[in-house]
């Protein structure tokens, strides 16, 4: 009898996130925005056909990519889609400098910060209408659970205060410089439980919080969460039209026996997939394009895509 994968169920402990794409109209303004609001730095760039890809992030580590289609309509709010992506920081000081550039930045548009128990994060809109979180995590030692789930909340911070106790002058002349990632990326959708079905029963997720109204977040490795899923302004929502804003989640895994078990896990739930080899693709229940992969493929590989 052959023996199960030890990840058959569920993803990799060491399973992560990896650059988000997104759909825009005017891709010199939206480089030009995290370029400098965020301070992130052009790593690639690739023509196919009539649409250009862009990727930018910090370092070698890629935080997005922005594909120019200029033909589809703006981002509706009310659709299944994204509803942030998150970028996560090693430390207070290179968050609140990033915070700092972000607030500085006339085409941002900041709407709210909060303490979440877990983590400490602040919230903007791209000028496209695509959500960001800038934060960073609490100590897992400091993590509290209560009949088995973890404890997250919404608890008020200070932006004013968050700045004047960590910002340094040396976070922020060196801000291009601090590690960053995507640490989790929340969706929109139209129904918890088929997007329960799909994140957890399908592609492997752990469920941490469900308690929460409207919203479910789930992990790998008992991290607070790599997704979220809310029905707050998508309720009901069908499948995705064709439109600007979120196009493609990118999720990473260790090895490919970990995209073996994946591959199972879909084929026993009858969901169609393709395998390249180096990853599969898979479209969740709103027609959202998920991308789980092996890591340190490199940019070339993100635009190939």
């Amino acid at each position: 009898m052959a023996t199960p994968a030890v990840h058959d169920k569920t993803l990799n402990p060491n399973t992560g996130m990896d650059a988000v794409t997104l759909r825009v109209g005017d891709l010199e303004t939206m480089s030009s925005y995290y370029a400098g609001a965020l301070a992130l730095e052009p790593l690639e760039e690739r023509s196919r056909g009539r649409e250009v890809h862009r990727v930018l992030g910090r370092g070698r580590t890629p935080f997005v990519r922005l594909v120019a289609t200029p033909d589809l309509p703006a981002v509706d709010p009310r659709q299944a889609g994204l509803f942030h992506t998150a970028f996560l920081f090693d430390d207070a000081p290179a968050l609140a400098a990033t915070v700092y550039r972000a607030a500085q930045d006339p085409r941002s548009r900041f709407t709210g910060s909060s303490d979440h128990l877990v983590s400490e994060a602040f919230y903007f809109t791209d000028p496209e209408g695509n959500g960001i979180e800038l934060y960073v995590d609490r100590a897992r030692d400091q993590w509290r659970y209560a009949a088995g789930e973890l404890q997250m909340s919404t608890l008020y911070l200070d932006p004013n205060a968050y700045l004047r106790e960590h910002l340094t002058e040396d976070a922020l002349s060196g801000v291009a410089d601090a590690d960053g990632r995507v640490g989790h990326v929340h969706l929109q959708v139209g129904d918890i439980a088929a997007a329960r079905a799909f994140y957890v029963d399908a592609l492997g997720f752990e469920t941490t919080v469900a308690s929460y109204p409207g919203a479910l977040f789930a992990s790998a490795g008992g991290y607070h969460h790599h997704v979220a899923m809310n029905t707050w302004n998508s309720g009901g929502a069908g499948p995705r039209a064709a439109g600007l804003g979120l196009g493609d989640v990118a999720i990473t895994v260790p090895s490919r026996e970990d995209l073996d078990a994946l591959a199972s896990r879909l084929v026993e739930r009858r969901q169609p997939f393709v395998d390249s080899g180096r990853d599969i693709v898979v479209a969740d229940p709103w027609g959202t394009q998920v991308t789980v992969g092996l890591p340190d493929l490199g940019v070339d590989d993100l635009l190939d895509r």
